[in-house]
């Protein structure tokens, strides 16, 4: 049984060459999926530090293929190696978890000797990421607003200055609250609004700001003021 498992688990000798070329190859893949994950995040996180780890973590990968090589002794070490070390670092958004297995991805490619398959993966899924990203794939209209301003109510026409401005970019509206925050006639209102598909959420606001006893406008989404 052991001499079979050591027949298994030869050691083929790794030239500097393939050295060389495996880590070139993995570097200019981190450096191009390091680029992409710039090109194409739209969150609130970004961390540079992250961006840097997308190019070193690819000539990690492949030279730790290249020490296994083809040794199961080896990879049984390394497994062991690898469960003393703890990864409290949580990865919340998914964009970023698919950028650490494009990148591990990549380095095995480039570590086993399968540059072919590290150049066009890492072109196909590039391209794939960016296009998705550029045409708003799976994006979704962000209409439903809640609309928060003050209304000056003293001698006030009976049809409210801004409902005008209201019906002119929403698709409906509805109010959630009216309060008087100080003494006198301004009255708070809270409003759940929902704009018209060629509406701009810009153009409300300063369409509001410009109505007759309207003031301080806000406008959120998502917590988010706009």
């Amino acid at each position: 049984m052991l001499r079979e498992f050591q027949d298994i688990s030869f050691l083929r000798p790794v030239t500097s060459a393939e050295v060389v070329s495996s880590l070139i190859v993995a570097l200019v893949c981190g450096l191009a999926i390091a680029w992409i994950y710039r090109w194409t995040y739209r969150g609130t996180s970004y961390a540079p530090s992250f961006v840097r780890s997308m190019v070193v973590l690819p000539m990690i990968t492949a030279l730790v293929m290249l020490v296994i090589g083809s040794n199961l002794a080896r990879a049984f070490g390394l497994v062991g190696a690898m469960s003393i070390i703890r990864f409290r670092t949580a990865v919340k958004d998914t964009h970023d978890i698919v950028f650490i297995f494009f990148t591990l991805a990549v380095g095995l490619a480039a570590g086993v000797g399968l540059h072919a398959a590290a150049w066009l993966g890492t072109l196909v899924i590039g391209v794939t990421v960016l296009g998705t990203t550029g045409f708003g794939f799976g994006h979704v209209q962000r209409n439903a607003m809640l609309l928060e301003f003050t209304y000056d109510a003293d001698g006030a026409p009976a049809l409210p200055t801004y409902q005008a401005s209201i019906d002119k970019h929403c698709r409906s509206s509805s109010v959630l609250s009216v309060r008087q925050p100080t003494e006198g006639s301004a009255l708070l209102l809270t409003l759940h609004t929902r704009l018209k598909r060629t509406a701009n959420a810009s153009e409300l606001v300063a369409d509001l700001k410009s109505s007759p006893r309207v003031s301080r406008v806000s406008l959120y989404y998502d917590d988010e003021e706009l």
